[in-house]
């Protein structure tokens, strides 16, 4: 499957910005699944960008804008290929999975995907309800998938009931949020069971006669390592497994590691309209 995807983030400022510094993380990975074909960002007022490698693996465009503006665009084009099957229902696990899973060294190499931030934090109350609804843990694999199937039976797709700074436990309560909350809520989940999860950004193709939802600004989703086997993508608010559908930008611990634009300014409030589009070039 070939996309195209173009994402543009307009800011504007109600009063003149003298200066501001920014970092954008929009720019889809390259791994053994997808391959990024094309990137372009084209920045108003124009800005050059320098590029780097968070500790995440992201790739990161900062830059700088000296000249006095009231408004700021940031526009990026990019084609990826992806190719990727369905596997997690047939992974089998085996005694050698579980052994690495409870080893101290696996619990030590992804103990940054171990520890709940304010982001993913749910209280004891909230994963004693889990644990009710769904019962004894004990296979890794399975449980991440019934802790899908439990968020998209409880939880709706809402727009207006959450925003950016929204937390798990205030999702958890409210039962509905955007993409970014009832991912939240999954790994908090995940991650009181000491199953190493991250958070993931980027795009959705939905296509017609789609029952996926969350293709209007970049979408967002759960990566579980599973021993062995390596990083396997669920996407709670659809109920799916990541699959053909989902184009990865960036991976951390929690949105604000993957946020896509971030930055500084001196000037006064802002506001910002996003727009994505997705388009299938090729399958």
């Amino acid at each position: 499957m070939k996309y195209k995807i173009e994402h543009t983030n307009i800011f504007k400022y109600d009063t003149v910005v003298d200066q501001s510094m920014n970092s954008i993380r929009l720019k889809p990975r390259t791994d053994e699944v997808q391959r990024l074909l094309s990137y372009r960002a084209d920045i108003t007022p124009a800005s050059l960008t320098k590029e780097h490698i968070d500790i995440w693996g992201n790739n990161v465009e900062t830059f700088f804008i000296a000249e006095h503006h009231q408004h700021l665009e940031v526009k990026t084009t990019s084609i990826v290929s992806i190719q990727k099957s369905p596997f997690i229902h047939q992974i089998d696990y085996s005694p050698e999975m579980r052994a690495i899973f409870h080893s101290k060294l696996f619990g030590e190499h992804y103990l940054a995907y171990l520890s709940n931030t304010a982001y993913t934090y749910l209280n004891p109350e909230q994963i004693e309800q889990v644990d009710r609804e769904l019962g004894k843990f004990d296979n890794p694999v399975q449980y991440a998938l019934d802790v899908m199937n439990f968020i998209h039976d409880h939880f709706t797709y809402n727009g207006e009931s959450t925003d950016v700074s929204t937390k798990a436990s205030e999702s958890f309560d409210l039962r509905k949020g955007v993409c970014q909350d009832i991912t939240h809520v999954m790994l908090g989940i995940l991650r009181s069971k000491h199953i190493p999860a991250r958070y993931v950004s980027g795009y959705l193709y939905v296509g017609e006669n789609s029952a996926l939802v969350g293709d209007a600004a970049s979408h967002a989703w759960v990566e579980f390592m599973v021993p062995g086997v390596g990083w396997v993508g669920l996407d709670p608010t659809n109920n799916v497994e990541a699959l053909e559908n989902h184009i990865r930008v960036g991976v951390g611990r929690d949105y604000n590691d993957v946020s896509p634009v971030q930055g500084v300014y001196r000037g006064g409030s802002q506001s910002l309209d996003v727009k994505v589009s997705v388009s299938l070039l090729d399958q």
